[in-house]
């Protein structure tokens, strides 16, 4: 490959790049995402049906029904009516919860031990869907096809569909595969941005924003309790303390913005 074509293939590559450059829902931050919304959720959707049938779902209806009918809520604050929300309540004594693109939301039902209120699985729940809102995975695939490729990254995530190579970046970037559900480490401005959304669509859907002040404080006392390394759901995330302090700096202005108080069922 002659010098004229390389330098026309990194133009080619930084444009795409310039023009993935996109800015992040509800909070406007700016973010690099090389691969399509439709191409995230298509990749979504093919391993929600793999967690379907990996998983053993519950059978515990009245707890199935209520993360329904909380998803079900927050899902309808997202106003993203081209995502096919399914709530699923995994039979598993894990604290974790995760959301794949395209809205398919599964909870275990070790955390209900600690969500013991609607407000504290709202918190759980909203900030699950604000990561897939907000398109977490979508950078973190962007990152990892960067890394991989350089500068062909774009052109490679734009044409290559469900192509291995971006099929096998998503099963890094979810964490899904050998252990469903198990977020790779995410950032601390997505996680920071997660629970923000999240609350920001739990007070939407008529929950009470101090849920997750309250939630946070319960798994801050879970871990000292165990006397051991953080659950799943908080092995990724910044201390528990740092996170109550920034959610309760957040959660006044939040209540007074989006907070309308329903007659929840």
């Amino acid at each position: 490959m002659n010098r004229s074509m390389k330098r026309t293939i990194l133009l080619i590559a930084l444009c795409a790049i310039l023009a993935a450059c996109a800015k992040a829902a509800y909070t406007n931050r700016s973010q690099l995402l090389l691969i399509s919304e439709g191409q995230e959720t298509q990749l979504g959707l093919q391993a929600a049906q793999d967690v379907v049938k990996k998983e053993k779902m519950s059978t515990d209806q009245m707890q199935a029904e209520r993360v329904k009918r909380v998803g079900r809520r927050i899902a309808a604050a997202s106003n993203k009516p081209d995502y096919k929300w399914e709530f699923f309540l995994i039979e598993k004594d894990t604290v974790n919860a995760f959301c794949l693109p395209g809205g398919k939301v599964f909870v275990y039902t070790g955390i209900l031990d600690l969500a013991t209120t609607n407000d504290e699985l709202a918190a759980i729940m909203g900030h699950e869907i604000a990561h897939a809102l907000v398109r977490h995975g979508g950078e973190r695939m962007s990152t990892a096809l960067m890394l991989q490729f350089g500068g062909q990254a774009a052109s490679i995530a734009l044409g290559a569909g469900t192509s291995p190579a971006v099929s096998q970046i998503f099963s890094q970037a979810y964490g899904v595969g050998a252990q469903v559900g198990v977020l790779l480490p995410h950032s601390r401005t997505q996680e920071s941005e997660a629970d923000e959304v999240g609350m920001i669509l739990a007070a939407m859907a008529g929950y009470e924003p101090s849920g997750a002040m309250t939630l946070w404080q319960k798994m801050d006392a879970y871990s000292a309790k165990k006397g051991q390394t953080p659950p799943v759901f908080l092995s990724t995330h910044p201390s528990s303390k740092q996170r109550i302090a920034d959610i309760q700096a957040k959660m006044g202005a939040i209540r007074a913005k989006y907070y309308r108080q329903q007659l929840l069922q």
